[in-house]
């Protein structure tokens, strides 16, 4: 134990001798207390000096030499002068503006542009922007900014509120540092002028636009902003003109621009301009699927059937089928539903304008609407026998009407196809070509009756007879009314009776059409206002003014109203015939039905002119 400790003492003695400040020893003993000591830092380098910087080459051409060559001092936000106008360049900048001025180049700038943009941060974009045109990039050079830089710069003041004409002091701007500005910077400055609705700068600027380079044609962005501004001016000539021009570039319209054109061409009655639009747009992928509103697409058919635009209202049916379709799929569904009143409406002007294909148009979207759940009215199947008959489709004409006498055969009652009225279009087309067509109706209607399902109609048949006697062919109306009961089995109602007393009537056969009237009521079949106006016509032909006022009375007893035309012939004729007491009889039965008849002044004076071969001298 004592060889261990002297041991001990010699080593510590050892370590003292060799290096007292450096070497310490670890003691052994738990109770001996140790202490931390602080490292003392160390003391600052001496600074370091820099070497000042060059001055600038004069030849880099930079609008801004003078101005650094002049003031090398850095920018301290108070000169006066400025390269760009709308610049604020009173305020001091901040220390990290002019920090990142000086470190920035361009593409990291607009890096940070990038971000601050997300965060709407304009007014540092604006100020950084304009303090980094005033530095030097690492070179010593100028900085030279791009397009896409000053296109940044302009967004920032077109959302901090700049004017357009602000706008075009930055555009403007560019050609000092040999940037050309493109699409985009326009866009903004149209957007500019989009808020201040100022539709004629807007115009020049984008003929600009269109006689500028590659880079600055307008876009489709371009378009929709002249074009909706020329909208709601009231331009809509100009307004057609660029969307022609947008269709035809190949860019889409946006829906806003769409039902606004639709409504400005409506309210103007541009239809043949909005017809060629509408059909341009179907015909592009981009744009086949603008469409209206629902409440547009009802306005639109309104007035396409009102100026009888037979293919602006084919448009809008389509229009509506479309809708009805989409109601369809929706989860949950919707059912749109056309009114019968427009679809009629629809059909007339079908009719009226020999369009085929709005008719068919109009008869599918109104099966659509109903859905099965009830027929059409019967209003609407004889406006389409009357369209199909003035389109000359004879046949159609008829398979709808056995399909009208199928559907409302027990619930219309005779007046509903009467030839003289409802059907009357379909006289006229069975007799447009005289007796060839006549007989080929009647032979067509001969062959259905003994076809599986057999077809009979009296009201097809009594068509065939008034048009008979429309050509004035007596004999073929007799015969056809005869085979109403014999060939078709059929018995003959009152429109087959008047139709025979109009054809005796037209050949002055007045003996004849009475005995057809005398028959019929002793037959048990009452006779109708129609009646006894077909016997008042056969007794003036014959110009017996009082046979066809006692007609009259009798009329008037079997409790009908006659019509203002009838009283005017029969006064007419007992006029001229110069019956004065039946002519004042007849005025004193129209002012009990409270009928004004008029003068016919302007007709006697025709009828009182003398002929002759003489020249007036």
């Amino acid at each position: 134990m004592h060889s261990k400790m002297a041991m001990l003492t010699k080593s510590r003695s050892l370590f003292k001798t060799l290096n007292p400040n450096i070497l310490k020893s670890i003691s052994t003993f738990s109770l001996l207390n140790q202490e931390a000591q602080l490292a003392e830092q160390p003391p600052p380098p001496p600074p370091s000096q820099s070497p000042s910087p060059l001055p600038p080459n004069p030849s880099s051409g930079s609008p801004m030499y003078n101005e650094n060559w002049r003031s090398p001092i850095p920018y301290n936000g108070t000169g006066n002068q400025s390269i760009i106008p709308s610049g604020n360049f009173n305020r001091s900048p901040a220390a990290f503006i002019q920090a990142a001025a000086q470190k920035k180049d361009a593409n990291s700038l607009l890096n940070l542009f990038a971000d601050w943009v997300t965060t709407k941060r304009w007014r540092d974009v604006k100020h950084l922007f304009e303090v980094w045109i005033k530095s030097l990039d690492f070179n010593g050079k100028p900085n030279k900014p791009n397009v896409q830089l000053f296109n940044h710069y302009l967004r920032a003041h077109y959302s901090d509120g700049a004017t357009a004409a602000d706008l075009l002091d930055v555009v403007s701007s560019m050609e000092g540092f040999a940037v050309e500005p493109n699409t985009a910077s326009f866009n903004l400055v149209l957007k500019a002028m989009h808020q201040g609705r100022e539709y004629e700068a807007a115009e020049k600027l984008i003929e600009r636009m269109l006689q500028s380079g590659k880079e600055s044609q307008p876009d489709e962005e371009s378009y929709v902003l002249v074009i909706s501004m020329l909208l709601s001016q009231g331009q809509i000539d100009t307004a057609l003109k660029y969307i022609d021009l947008t269709l035809k570039s190949g860019y889409m319209l946006s829906t806003k621009v769409f039902v606004d054109c639709v409504q400005s061409c409506v309210d103007k009655k541009r239809l043949d301009s909005l017809v060629t639009i509408i059909e341009k747009c179907k015909a592009m992928d981009q744009n086949k699927a603008l469409s209206p509103s629902w409440n547009l697409c009802n306005n639109l058919a309104d007035v396409a059937i009102q100026n009888d635009n037979s293919k602006l209202a084919f448009l809008a049916l389509g229009f509506m089928a479309r809708w009805i379709q989409l109601g369809e799929n929706g989860r949950p569904p919707f059912f749109h539903s056309v009114d019968e009143g427009l679809v009629v409406s629809a059909i007339a002007t079908a009719a009226r304008t020999y369009d085929s294909t709005l008719l068919d148009a109009s008869w599918a979207i109104l099966k659509r609407s109903l859905r099965e759940r009830k027929p059409p009215n019967p209003e609407t199947y004889l406006a389409k026998i009357n369209a199909l008959a003035s389109l000359g489709s004879l046949q159609n004409a008829f398979s709808t009407l056995n399909e009208l006498e199928k559907t409302h055969g027990s619930s219309a009652g005779e007046d509903l196809l009467s030839p003289f009225t409802s059907l009357y279009p379909l006289v006229v087309a069975c007799s447009k070509q005289g007796f060839e067509t006549l007989d080929l109706v009647y032979f067509q209607l001969e062959n259905l009756s003994r076809a599986d399902p057999p077809y009979k109609s009296v009201a097809a048949l009594n068509c065939v007879i008034l048009g008979c006697a429309n050509i004035w062919d007596l004999d073929r109306a007799y015969q056809t009314f005869e085979a109403i009961n014999s060939t078709f089995g059929l018995d003959p109602n009152i429109h087959s009776y008047n139709a025979l007393m109009s054809a005796f009537g037209k050949l002055r056969k007045t003996f004849e059409a009475t005995r057809v009237f005398e028959h019929l009521c002793s037959l048990g079949v009452k006779p109708n206002a129609m009646s006894y106006s077909l016997l008042v016509d056969a007794h003036l032909i014959n110009r017996d003014p009082k046979a066809a006022l006692t007609v009259l009375n009798a009329m008037v007893e079997a409790g009908f109203e006659p019509s203002k035309e009838t009283l005017k012939k029969i006064k007419r004729r007992c006029d001229r015939e110069m019956d004065f007491d039946s002519s004042n009889q007849v005025a004193s039965l129209a002012r009990q039905c409270k009928i004004f008849l008029g003068s016919d002044n302007r007709r006697n004076i025709l009828f009182n002119l003398e002929y002759g071969t003489e020249y007036a001298s």
